[in-house]
């Protein structure tokens, strides 16, 4: 398609020039619980270091794109002594499977959403709460500061670490037949959702029915009616654009990307090697913002243009949806009292 193509161009073009400017001491701390043990010698051996990062996407996406770059910059950086291979397309399995491969010592990094965290650890969940970020500046606050580095540190001693995070935008609801302005709207619809407890728990709080299916399903799903339509941010309309009437921008949730590496590669890392990651992955990630809202401006011209475009509906009534998660935030408080503390950590931060 020829979005892929103009958002490959400018997505390199971008990363690439932004990176060769250099990338100073960005100030960003070692992710929580991974630093240097004691009398391990913080000048260890810089030994040279080929780290394999899986991940499930395309080589056309931005996120590839951007690892690509900053690869590049970690060898140009490091005088060669670190190199990254990146592995697309899902060539190595799911995003668990990925953790899995590095727990067990044969992958040593991978990009995953933070909703597949959680299910090792369960303060992961807190950034799939519906409506726990007030909106996209409150969101780059916690993810830019202490919160997530302390998110980053909860797996260490699960055999890996967060390292930085990349944006995936506000998920909203995308419809074949029916526009969404209130949770009222959703009354009877099947919509696809993640595999996830608290995607269920939204869809239920909200009177409409999760229906769990893989991307690869949903437009199959919305041509033949099996599912009434699904929620995603808005470049699933890269793929779904032909078979979406209504993108409807409740924008429930904002589920970031997050850049796993192992911690046992990560502790035989020199000091230098360690922060050379840090420094280029902070830039990457900043300047992941800017390539990531060019994605979503180029897909939804090309999905609102053309002779079946899709309808935009903004006048979404907010309030209602936030007010009908509530019972989530009940829940939390006493069923996973661990991840409602980050909550109000998160709440605290937006005021």
């Amino acid at each position: 398609m020829k979005i892929k193509k103009l958002l490959a161009g400018a997505v390199c073009a971008a990363l690439s020039l932004s990176l060769l400017a250099g990338c100073g001491n960005s100030g960003t701390p070692a992710p929580s619980g991974s630093g240097t043990p004691s009398g391990s010698g913080g000048g260890a051996t810089e030994e040279p270091l080929t780290l394999k990062l899986a991940h499930n996407l395309a080589e056309d996406h931005a996120v590839h794109i951007a690892m690509t770059a900053w690869a590049e910059e970690v060898k140009t950086q490091s005088n060669g002594s670190i190199t990254i291979q990146i592995i697309p397309n899902g060539t190595l399995g799911s995003e668990a499977d990925c953790i899995a491969q590095i727990q067990a010592g044969a992958l040593e990094m991978t990009k995953v959403s933070a909703g597949t965290l959680g299910n090792f650890k369960n303060e992961w969940n807190v950034l799939s709460v519906p409506y726990v970020f007030n909106d996209k500046e409150h969101y780059y606050k916690v993810m830019d500061g202490e919160i997530a580095q302390d998110l980053y540190g909860l797996t260490a001693g699960d055999g890996f670490q967060g390292l930085t995070w990349l944006d995936s935008g506000a998920r909203s609801f995308y419809t074949a037949n029916t526009p969404i302005r209130t949770p009222a709207d959703l009354k009877g619809l099947k919509i696809r959702t993640m595999d996830s407890q608290m995607a269920i728990d939204m869809m239920t709080a909200l009177g409409g029915s999760s229906q769990v299916m893989s991307y690869s399903e949903i437009y199959t799903g919305m041509q033949q009616g099996n599912v009434d339509g699904a929620e995603n941010n808005v470049t699933a309309l890269r793929d779904h654009a032909d078979v979406t009437k209504y993108y409807c921008f409740d924008e429930h949730t904002r589920i970031p990307d997050i850049i796993v590496i192992s911690s046992n590669i990560w502790n035989k890392m020199s000091d230098n090697q360690k922060q050379i990651m840090q420094d280029t992955a902070a830039k990457m990630t900043e300047d992941y913002k800017t390539a990531w809202a060019d994605f979503e401006n180029e897909v939804l011209e090309a999905a609102t243009s053309g002779s079946n475009p899709v309808e935009l509906i903004r006048d979404v009534d907010t309030a209602a949806f936030q007010e009908a998660c509530q019972p989530i935030y009940t829940n939390l408080q006493t069923s996973d009292p661990a991840v409602y503390a980050y909550v109000e950590r998160i709440q605290e931060a937006g005021k």
